[in-house]
Formats: structure tokens, sequence, C-alpha cells
């Protein structure tokens, strides 16, 4: 029967896990927690082909449990009955390690079922996820486990499981591969960080190669065609999202053109046109804001540009914006002022506007003087001093010049005209 290569190489030791040294390294946590035997409720949180499944294997091969495994996706309440059946019986003498993919499919009162027997200790749970665990796992569960984040594998820590593939395809054929110079960094390079796919490739390559006698020569040519696609990693509803698009604000707020390129590059190529343009739009306001007022229309026009040429050319217009926000002087004085005047008016901080600025329609009605407005355009330089915010409020200080060109010249101004 055909065994995926993935599975066959799969490590029987920590020291073979491809990656993860934070925490399986020799002072790793993780580690330490394994070879003490005593293992708790544990959450594996990361990517796919990042050694998750891998590690629970090989945690349940050291201690004395019976290992269970449950994939979210597929399994009910009826299948955790079955295993709690089993506890207390000759089949799980030193009780269960239940291992479970893809928890965040697992509804609330699935979740909830496992409580009573993770509570007591005759389950032990490790459960994977891709998606957040602070967000997908019920409380209670989390409460009563331990997270630990994979992280992807770097392309340097891949090669030595490429290449141990490529061996390994070699013995089970009886033929020596000869690898063109810069198979394997291709390989590993273009894997996103999914060892799984670095191996499905090799296994696609060496049924794929050319003999010549006893050998199989494997192509760079052939390792480009496989791998032409970068496995890059995102998924619209999860953390990758929201990772790309936080990089991608904070580089132009922190004003790296190149960095802003690279993520505003892997949002074009995952699709995400809007996310991107709606990230842009706001950076405009909130990082450039007052120092360069003129920075919003001329975003939204290239944002109107991306949005009517679409891909591929909506990459044009975008990276003019992109590199534009990126250099262009910053100010969130803007930002600041509405964010305190907002904290003001949540915190009940508010009354009526005082009776200069009510509506004319009141006077005469009652009231006991006139609304006596002061209109600023009668006055010397448009302006007159007059109460403007309610009495509650009088005094308030929410708006600060900002320490760039554009804002220093209004504060001059303002200052002349106000002393």
């Amino acid at each position: 029967m055909y065994k995926p290569l993935a599975d066959e190489i799969r490590p029987h030791s920590l020291d073979d896990v491809v990656g993860q040294k934070h925490i399986l390294g020799q002072r790793g946590l993780l580690r330490r927690i394994v070879e003490s035997g005593s293992i708790p409720n544990m959450i594996f949180y990361g990517p796919s082909g990042t050694g998750k499944t891998t590690v629970a294997r090989i945690i349940a091969e050291k201690t004395n449990r019976t290992l269970r495994k449950l994939n979210a996706t597929t399994a009910g309440l009826a299948d955790i009955k079955e295993i709690i059946a089993e506890l207390d019986t000759l089949l799980t003498p030193g009780g269960v390690l239940l291992y479970l993919d893809e928890i965040q499919y697992f509804n609330k009162k699935q979740q909830q079922s496992l409580l009573e027997f993770i509570e007591d200790g005759r389950i032990t749970l490790i459960a994977s996820t891709t998606e957040n665990p602070y967000f997908c796992v019920f409380g209670a569960i989390l409460s009563r486990s331990t997270v630990f984040e994979f992280k992807p594998v770097t392309p340097k820590e891949a090669e030595p499981a490429v290449l141990r593939a490529f061996n390994i395809l070699a013995e089970r054929e009886g033929k020596t591969p000869e690898l063109e110079p810069g198979v394997v960094q291709r390989i590993s390079q273009s894997c996103g960080g999914d060892v799984r796919k670095a191996l499905n490739a090799v296994e696609l390559l060496f049924s794929a190669a050319r003999t010549d006698g006893d050998k199989l020569v494997i192509s760079l040519d052939d390792a480009k065609t496989v791998t032409q696609r970068s496995a890059m990693r995102y998924d619209r509803d999860g953390d990758e999202h929201y990772d790309a698009l936080s990089a991608l604000m904070k580089s132009l707020r922190g004003s790296d053109a190149d960095a802003a390129l690279h993520y505003l590059a892997r949002l074009l190529e995952a699709g995400d046109l809007v996310g991107a343009c709606r990230r842009i739009l706001c950076s405009a306001s909130e990082d450039i804001g007052l120092a360069y007022p003129q920075a919003v229309p001329i975003v939204k026009a290239c944002v109107d540009s991306a949005l009517q040429l679409g891909l591929p050319e909506a990459r044009l217009p975008l990276a003019e914006a992109v590199i534009f926000l990126a250099t262009a002087p910053k100010s969130n004085s803007g930002l600041m002022a509405i964010d305190a005047a907002i904290a003001d008016v949540r915190a009940g901080k508010s009354g009526p506007p005082p009776r200069e600025l009510q509506n004319v329609h009141a006077d005469g009605t009652g009231f006991e003087r006139e609304q006596g407005y002061k209109y600023p355009h009668s006055y010397p330089n448009h302006w007159v001093r007059q109460q403007y915010l309610p009495d509650a409020l009088k005094g308030t200080h929410y708006y600060d010049f900002g320490d760039n060109k554009i804002e220093q010249a209004a504060k001059k101004y303002w200052d002349e005209i106000k002393k």
C-alpha cells in the first residue's frame, strides 16, 4: 500500500524534529516537560507542516498512556464517547493521551464533553490548531492547558529534511539521485515553512526524474516548475491575514518603504486587494495626517485607480501610494485629538453647547438671554474670542500641534493672532 513520504520520514525523537528550537531545543520548555514524563494538557498552535502531530506522537511514545487521535473536522460526540468508554478498562491501563487535531472545529458542547476527564486526569489532552486558540478554544479547556506556539520552519532548517527525503527515496528505488546545484535550496525556500509541502515536492520530482543509467537526475528547472509559486501562508480569515495587514500599516508608520512593499506584495499575491486598499487609506489619515494633508486625496486617487484596474495592474498605483506614504512626513496629532475627545464623551463629560452656539430658532421663545453669537468673519483675521466647548469642558485641551513643518506653520499663525 502506498505510504506518503511525509509519513514515512516522520521523526521518532525530538532531536529529529525540524525547527521549533525555541521550545524543543536543549533548553526548550516543551522538551524539558516531555523528558520529565509528567505531561500536562497542551495546545499546539501554529501553521500546518510544522511538526505538531509529530511531537504529539513522540510524547505518546514516551508515556505509558494509550494514544487516541481524533480530527475535529470529521469527529463528533460519538467518537468522544467511545474514548470515554475505554477509560478504566484494560484497553487504557495508564489513561488516554488524546491528540485532537484542528480543535477549532469542535463546538462548545463537544469541547465541554472532555472537561470532566481532563479535570481528573484520566484524559491528557494535546490539541492542535492553526487558528489563534485564545479565539477558538473554549475558555475552560484553555485555562486547563498550556499553549505552545509552533513557528514556520526556516529554509535552512528544512534543507536537512529535504536531503533525507531524497536519500530515503533513493534507497527505496535502489537508484542514486543526482541533484543539480540549487535544487535543495529551491525546494526549502519555496515550501513556505511547511515541511510537508517540501517533502511532497521531493516525491513529485523523484517520480518524474530523468534516468541516466543507474542515476536519477533531478534538475533545477524541474524544481522551479514544481515550486513555481511559493507556498506563501495566507488565510483570509485567519492570523496570517491580520498579521500581514498589521505589518503593512506598521511599516508605513515606520517609514520603511521596502518592508511596506514586501507586505503589499504578499497581500496582492494572495488576492487581497480590498484589504490592502483599506490599510493604505487608513494610514494616510492616521499616520501622515496633518503633516501632509494632501496625502488623503493623493492616496484616494491611487486606491480608486487600483480598484478600477483590478489585479495585476492594481499593483502599480498601490505601489506608488505605499512608497509615497512611507516616505511622507508623519503626524498622529489628529488621531490623538479625536481619541481624547471620544474618551471624554464616553466618560459622560458633555453638556449642552454654550448658548452662543445654539440654533437661532430658540431666540425669543422664553430663553433668559439672546444667543449673542459673535460671527468670526466680522472681526480682524476672521477670529474672535468666545466659548465653544460646553461649560463642563470649558478649557479642555485635545489637540497639540505636531512638530512637522506644516503644523508648526499653523501654530505660529494662530499664536500670533490669539496672543
